[in-house]
Formats: structure tokens, C-alpha cells, sequence
């Protein structure tokens, strides 16, 4: 049997590894505070401050741990430099082809009174109004949905005193993760990227897009003006595909019919493309997209398609991120703590789907990790949530904390040694 203590140290190495990265350009207290909110978040699967004081195991009591993990969190705002650290680190993996997916969530605070900026927000898993703080988040994925990449995750409300506007927010987004991509990437956005501010940002600097559209956008078509919606409806879809869906938790197949006609903006010279599917409700989906496409071969309009449901993909590492490290659980008041733990969580997951899930020469390690994970079924296809309980059953155990690692904050490359043991 492996020596579950030594793949211990082997994971607190590389989290002080990962933390020394991440953390460039901060003071050395601040540098140590992220190495130990990462190592807790990762420990606990949790980001209430007493929790995380628990897995640190400090000789002195979990009362002072907290009040010092709560005032260290606070002054310095670690949104903008982790986010930058993230998308350099993941800009090397991500592909041309890759899809960019950009999605506006939200963390919901029912019961909260006097956190600051608390605003009002629509929770989507509730389609209701309630307060709380939106995200603004930006993961990339491959179409054959094996690689999924964290790249960017920042809380914001619109009562900050620098708040300018959502699209501002996203904006930044955008600027930022371009920064380090490039022009790499296909960016995909749900209904909520259908306005003219964002489609100008995207033509202005030559990005690649699929943008699902509302009912109400006006198109140009064969010189006339008209409305996406009717449109579509009259638009012909000879081209097929038998797809699965699954509704509590039984397959369901359908046929789907689909068909692209070429577009421009009105006042937009670009030449885009609508991309109509018609199956998947009572009404058709509308996908408008700078990408080429083949109108005569069915798998250049597929591949668009392809795009848009790979966003889907997308919003269940938008569910991992919240649903495996309990982020909506977070109980801290003033407006930059918040801003530090979202990022934060963003660091967890990169270290865990990316940093270790994709890490060749940390094979064996991750492979150890998916065996205390304890599935009953194997490791599904988004293997994020086994990664992450493995590391919890774990770490949790250990009475050490991060204290005692062999990895230094440096950052500097760090060999692992795999001589492991096993008992006859």
C-alpha cells in the first residue's frame, strides 16, 4: 500500500510551488497568506475562514489563526495580479481552436445584511432577484471536451465605488486573457453577449466569435434589414444530427436540423454568419459567428454548433468551481476579502484541474489522488470533482499543515521523486 503521508508531502510541495508562482509581486506575508488560503480551500473544500484555520493545525488557538487569516485577507486586493498569474500560466495550453468561454454568475447571500457592497443580482440557478456579488468569469475547453482551463474569475458589484459598468467588467475580462492568448480562441457567450458594444469589441480587434442572439437583433440579409427571429423561422435546414440529451439521468435522443445563411451587422461592413438549429425547443436557436463557414458543407454549420454546446461544457466548471470549494458558503464582510477568496477559489481549481490534472510528470500523483477519491463508478469524464476529493481525503487528515513542505515559495522548479513504497 502507497505511504499516503509521503504523497502528502508531495502535494504540499507542489502547492507551495504553485503558490510561490501565483503570487509574484506581492510582499512575503502576503505571499505566505496564499500559499495557506490555497492549501486550506484544497483541504477543506471550503472558504469559510474557520475551516480553513482548522487545516493549518497552528499551535495556537483556532480563534487567533482566523482573526489573522481575516486581517491579512483584507487591505490588498489580489483580484488583478492572481488573475494575470492564471491566464499566463494556462495561455501556453490553450489552442487556436480552442473555445473561449465567457459567462456573467453570480454568488447568491440570502440571508447576509452587512457585507459590503452587497447588491442586487439574478440568481440563475433560482431564476429569481436576491443580493449578493456577480462573477465574472472565463474558462477555456477543447471540443472533444477533455481539456477544460480556468483562466480568469473575478467578483465585482455594481455599489463599488469603482464600478463603471458590466461591460466594462467584461471587457476587462477580455483585455486581460487576450493579453496572454492573443488572438487564440474562439470566444463563445450565451444571450447575454448579444448587444452592439460587445460585438464592436470583438470586430474592432479581429476575435473569432459565436454569440447566441435574442429575438429582437436586426440583421442584414441580402441587403435588407431584418429581424434574426423571423428570419430563422424561414430559413431552410436540410442538414441533420442524432444527438443524445440526458433528463434525470436517462439518455433521450433527438434530431436536430440545422443550416447557416451569410449576415452583416447593420452599419458593419464584416461579413458573419447566422447559424440556425432547430430541435432543441419550440423555437430555433440563433448563433451568429465571425468564424468561416462552408454554407455546402454541413460540417463547417456543425462545427459552429459544436462551439456553442462546448460553452454548455463550460458552465459545469463554472458548477465545479462553486459546487466542490462551497464558495457561496463565504462569510467575510468587507468587499476585498470577498474579491481575495473568489480568486482565490480560481487558484484552487487551476491547481487541481490543470496544474495536477494535466501535469504528465505528476502522472503517478494524480493517478493516487483518483484512487482515495473513492468513486464507486470510475472517474467520469470531468474528472475535476474526483481530483478535488481526492485531495480533500488527503489532505484533511494531515496534522501538519503547510508549514512543513519540502517546496519553497520561490516558485523555483521543484523534481519530484517517485520511489514509491509498497507493502509486500
Amino acid at each position: 500500500m502507497i505511504d499516503d503521508t509521503r504523497i502528502r508531502g508531495k502535494i504540499k510541495a507542489q502547492i507551495s510551488k504553485f503558490s510561490g508562482i501565483i503570487s509574484k509581486g506581492f510582499s512575503k506575508p502576503k505571499r505566505k497568506l496564499i500559499k495557506e488560503v490555497l492549501y486550506g480551500i484544497q483541504a477543506s473544500k471550503d472558504v469559510k475562514l474557520s475551516n480553513i484555520s482548522r487545516t493549518l493545525n497552528e499551535e495556537i488557538d483556532l480563534i487567533k489563526t482566523e482573526n489573522r487569516l481575516s486581517s491579512s485577507l483584507d487591505g490588498v486586493d489580489f483580484t488583478d495580479g492572481i488573475n494575470a498569474q492564471i491566464c499566463r500560466l494556462g495561455s501556453n495550453k490553450v489552442l487556436d481552436d480552442m473555445v473561449i468561454a465567457v459567462d456573467d454568475g453570480d454568488i447568491r447571500k440570502k440571508y447576509a445584511r452587512h457585507m459590503e457592497n452587497l447588491a442586487g443580482i439574478h440568481d440563475g440557478s433560482e431564476n429569481e432577484i436576491g443580493n449578493g456579488y456577480w462573477l465574472c468569469k472565463a474558462v477555456a475547453a477543447d471540443l472533444e471536451h477533455k481539456t477544460v482551463i480556468p483562466l480568469y474569475c473575478e467578483a465585482y458589484s455594481q455599489k463599488a465605488e469603482d464600478f463603471k459598468s458590466a461591460h466594462a467588467q467584461r471587457f476587462k475580462l477580455i483585455d486581460k486573457v487576450s493579453e496572454y492568448i492573443g488572438n487564440k480562441g474562439i470566444w463563445a457567450m450565451d444571450r447575454g453577449g448579444d448587444n452592439n458594444k460587445q460585438f464592436n469589441k470583438f470586430i474592432n480587434t479581429n476575435k473569432r466569435f459565436v454569440i447566441r442572439l435574442q429575438k429582437k437583433r436586426n440583421l442584414l440579409h441580402k441587403g435588407t434589414v431584418k429581424n434574426c427571429y423571423e428570419l430563422a423561422k424561414c430559413v431552410p435546414c436540410p442538414f441533420e444530427a442524432k444527438i443524445i440529451k440526458y433528463e434525470e439521468g436517462k439518455e433521450k435522443s433527438i434530431i436536430i436540423s440545422y443550416n447557416a445563411v451569410p449576415v452583416k451587422l447593420p452599419n458593419r461592413k464584416k461579413k458573419l454568419y447566422l447559424v440556425v438549429i432547430k430541435g432543441f425547443g419550440k423555437e430555433p436557436m440563433m448563433l451568429l459567428t465571425s468564424c468561416r463557414v462552408h454554407l455546402k458543407v454541413k460540417e463547417s454549420i456543425w462545427r459552429i454548433t459544436e462551439i456553442y454546446l462546448t460553452r454548455w461544457k463550460c458552465e459545469e466548471s463554472f458548477r465545479y468551481i462553486k459546487q466542490s470549494y462551497n464558495l457561496e458558503d463565504l462569510r467575510v464582510r468587507s468587499y476585498i476579502r470577498i474579491r481575495n477568496i473568489v480568486v482565490l477559489v480560481l487558484a484552487v481549481s487551476y491547481f487541481a484541474s490543470v496544474y495536477l490534472g494535466q501535469n504528465l510528470k505528476l502522472k503517478i500523483l494524480v493517478e493516487r489522488i483518483y484512487v482515495v477519491s473513492k468513486r464507486f463508478f470510475g472517474i467520469p469524464s470531468f474528472f475535476n470533482y474526483a481530483i478535488a476529493d481526492g485531495l480533500y481525503n488527503l489532505l484533511y487528515p494531515d496534522k501538519k499543515g503547510i508549514t512543513h513542505t519540502r517546496g519553497k515559495e520561490t516558485g523555483a522548479d521543484f523534481q519530484l521523486c517517485f520511489d514509491f513504497c509498497f507493502d509486500p
